[in-house]
């Protein structure tokens, strides 16, 4: 008990010592999970919208004749063995004329005269709902295009691309943010406890004459680095939830919004970002205690 004692009490010293360097680092690391855990919340709403498109995400294949249950079994096996899909559909010529019958609601008059069967039946592929099938849906198209009897494959492929891009871009933002977030809160710790270290020196050199020994003298920075990776991911996820519900309230009536539902972290995510930024810095201060007493 005297010994955790007497660790917290050091550990408390410390701080209050270079009070203005810690103050420092802790907003910088505040600075850094804001910025990386801004760019992770953008990343997650987008892979979100793109598993909420539903119907919006599918690829028609037209055919030049109405196919039989057995050659629909084929198209259906085909389809499968390329890749795992949400649904598949067949659509006749009539279901088609309905469809569009439908659609065009008071202008229905238009078709007066027009058969029923003037247009070609169809194939409804609808892949699943994620970043992997965006990716392969132009392969997917080119490879539907290849069928028996097929006219023409047809899918919403420059919005779709767009947005592949756009979140391939975002994920190059996340690991760009997330390595600066490594590297600036090691970093940040290593260098605030080498100059406590080194100010402090002669202090240590005196404690090992005592008969202090290394852990006993790291084990106060460790819970220093830990503390300040525990406070500032905190207060980082704080500000994020700020400016989070801030935007909520100031585009809320949005067709954005309206179309998306955008979500804050879960409480796992949350977690696991605090616990990685305490185990960089707790990890920084001890790097940084091993190589001042190694000299």
């Amino acid at each position: 008990m005297n010994f955790l004692f007497t660790i917290l009490h050091q550990t408390g010293r410390n701080l209050l010592l270079t009070w203005r360097t810690q103050v420092l680092s802790l907003m910088t690391i505040a600075l850094s999970v804001l910025i990386f855990s801004f760019c992770y919340l953008i990343y997650l709403n987008a892979v979100n919208a793109g598993e909420q498109l539903g119907d919006d995400l599918r690829l028609i294949v037209y055919l030049d004749e109405q196919p039989d249950p057995a050659m629909q079994e084929q198209y259906r096996l085909k389809i499968l063995k390329f890749d795992k899909v949400d649904k598949i559909a067949f659509v006749s010529s009539r279901q088609a004329y309905d469809r569009f019958k439908n659609q065009l609601g008071r202008d229905q008059d238009v078709l007066a005269d027009i058969p029923r069967d003037f247009l070609p039946p169809s194939i409804e592929v609808y892949p699943l709902r994620s970043l992997n099938s965006l990716s392969k849906i132009k392969r997917f198209s080119d490879y539907l295009q290849t069928f028996p009897g097929v006219l023409k494959v047809q899918y919403g492929r420059e919005w779709v691309e767009r947005f592949y891009s756009f979140v391939q871009l975002l994920r190059f933002v996340v690991i760009v943010s997330g390595a600066l977030l490594v590297l600036i809160t090691t970093f940040m710790m290593g260098h605030s406890i080498r100059l406590t270290l080194l100010t402090r020196k002669k202090e240590f050199e005196l404690m090992h004459l005592l008969g202090a020994t290394n852990s006993y003298i790291r084990i106060p920075f460790f819970l220093e680095g830990a503390l300040l990776g525990l406070v500032g991911s905190i207060s980082g996820l704080t500000t994020l939830y700020l400016i989070f519900n801030w935007i909520n309230l100031r585009f809320a009536g949005s067709i954005m919004l309206n179309m998306f539902s955008f979500n804050f972290f879960p409480l796992p995510i949350m977690a696991i970002i605090i616990i990685v930024a305490v185990i960089l810095c707790g990890g920084g201060s001890v790097s940084s205690t091993r190589k001042i007493f190694s000299l």
